[in-house]
Parts: C-alpha cells; structure tokens; sequence
C-alpha cells in the first residue's frame, strides 16, 4: 500500500487499515491501538475523527502511520511508538529503556497515600520513569529520591520531571541503596520480581521489548525484595514504611520476609482483580510502647 492512490485514502479507510492489519498480525485491542497511533500520527480527537473521517489522510500522515502500523505489528508495545504512557491521569515519557506504567501500579500509589503528609520524604528504588516518585510528589507535596542502576532510565525520569513541572527530587545511578544517603519516611519500590524461568512466557511485547533489566528478578522472583527488605531498616526513620509491589503469588514470602525483618504492622492490597499487588511494613526501630 504505498502508491501515490493508497496514500490519499480517507481517515477512515486508513483507521480500518489499520486494525485490519493488527489484527491478522494477532495483536491485542487491535482496534484501540490503531486508533492511537493515528492520533498520535495526525495529532487529532476523537470528535475531530468522526467530523472529518471521510477527508483524506495528509500523504507524509499516511506514510508514518503505515510504518507504525507495522511495527505494532511485530510486536513494539504502541506506548513505545508514541513515547508515552498514562499513570495515574499523567502522560509519561517512555522508552524501550524503561518498563510501561500498568493500572496495577496505581494500587501502590493508593497505599502511599494513606501514610504520607506533606513535607516528608520518599525514596524510590528501581525508579524507572519516575511514575510512582513523581506521582507521589505531585499527590501528597513530598520530596524524594529516585534510584536505579540504569542511566538511560534515569535520563527518561528526569525527563518526566520537567515534563510534569515538578521540583524536590534527587535521582541517583546505583544498584538499590548504592550512594543512597540519609533517612525516609517511606520507601517504595516496584522491583525486578518475575522469575528468569517464567520470562519466556510472557507476552511478546513485554519479553521482547521491555527492559529485561527491569523485569528479571532472578531464579524465584525474590531477589531484589531480599535486598530491600534486608537494607531498608537502616534508610527508614522511626515508623516509616516500606511499600512493595509484588507479584500474584509472592504475597506469603514477603509476609514472612517483613516479620522476619522486624517490621509491624504488616498488610497486603489486593487490585481490582483481587490478586494480591502490594505489601507493606511499619519499622518500629526507635519506637516504644506501640
């Protein structure tokens, strides 16, 4: 489809272009991904669509949306076509170097908000994009720390930063508490956590295209929340919390690993899926009588 006919075809033919393509190459939400792309592409609303559908395609429009199509098509999620991805009612830059927001997130951002006042501070570990850190500061007016051992995610997060206008954060290259200084009154983290065996199974566009960086979480998944679990008493002040986003079936090893740890207090958030999402732990170091 790439003579001078095809290319002046209408925003409809070319929408319906689109999810037909999609969905011989069997990609999920077909219709909605090629809608989105086109926004994307010609930069229009959906009212702006349905009053205009039948006007034809601008010819370099219809060139760029093709080869987006066909990328989707071998599997590059859409929100690394488009370089952004929604959480929690902000866009955020993303790349291949950093993992995509999900909704299931937005369930340790709604356990954060329970214990956070103005004017604390917050470390995140494994920051990524910055979503959960920059959200939290822009919710609840807290200043933080975001680490990870990836530059090229911490260019995306500083990124975000600016993108969203916001002040107050400190991000730091390094593996976990690697150059982390000082104290917290929460720690949060959405770490590495899905076993090396289990990655094949995953969904093309998460295994072949997300940062394997960011998804392996060794042999049984538990890795990285040892690691947290074991150092976060030493960042925490009295009574801060550690948060943790865990997978569906990890939910007793991080009880266990938390009340072994000395932490209190200790409660799971299941998502809108009633699978269990985030754990989370009181440090009562320093506190009596509680």
């Amino acid at each position: 489809m790439n003579n001078k006919e095809e290319l002046t075809r209408s925003l409809k033919s070319w929408r319906k272009y689109g999810q037909d393509y999609l969905e011989a190459k069997e990609i999920e939400d077909a219709r909605m991904d090629a809608w989105l792309l086109m926004e994307y592409v010609c930069n229009i609303s959906k009212s702006y669509y349905y009053m205009h559908m039948n006007d034809s395609m601008d010819r370099q429009d219809a060139l760029q949306y093709q080869e987006m199509i066909q990328k989707r098509g071998i599997h590059i999620p859409v929100q690394y076509l488009i370089g952004e991805a929604y959480f929690y009612g902000q866009s955020f830059k993303v790349n291949e170097h950093v993992l995509i927001p999900r909704q299931d997130t937005e369930i340790l951002i709604e356990e954060c908000e329970k214990y956070l006042q103005a004017g604390q501070r917050v470390l995140d570990l494994c920051t990524g994009s910055g979503c959960i850190l920059l959200t939290l500061i822009r919710l609840a007016s807290v200043s933080g720390v975001g680490s990870d051992i990836s530059p090229e995610a911490l260019a995306v997060a500083k990124s975000n930063e600016k993108r969203l206008h916001l002040h107050g954060v400190t991000w730091i290259e390094g593996d976990l508490f690697e150059h982390v200084t000082g104290t917290f009154d929460l720690i949060v983290s959405n770490p590495p956590y899905i076993a090396t065996g289990v990655i094949p199974t995953l969904m093309e566009e998460v295994r072949e295209h997300e940062p394997m960086l960011a998804l392996d979480g060794h042999e049984d998944g538990l890795y990285f929340y040892r690691k947290i679990v074991g150092e976060s008493a030493q960042y925490l002040n009295p009574g801060g919390r550690l948060l943790l986003e865990i997978g569906y079936d990890q939910a007793e090893a991080l009880t266990a690993m938390l009340t072994e740890a000395g932490f209190a207090n200790i409660e799971v958030q299941k998502d809108l899926a009633d699978l269990a999402r985030v754990v989370s732990g009181r440090w009562l170091g320093g506190i009596k009588n509680v």
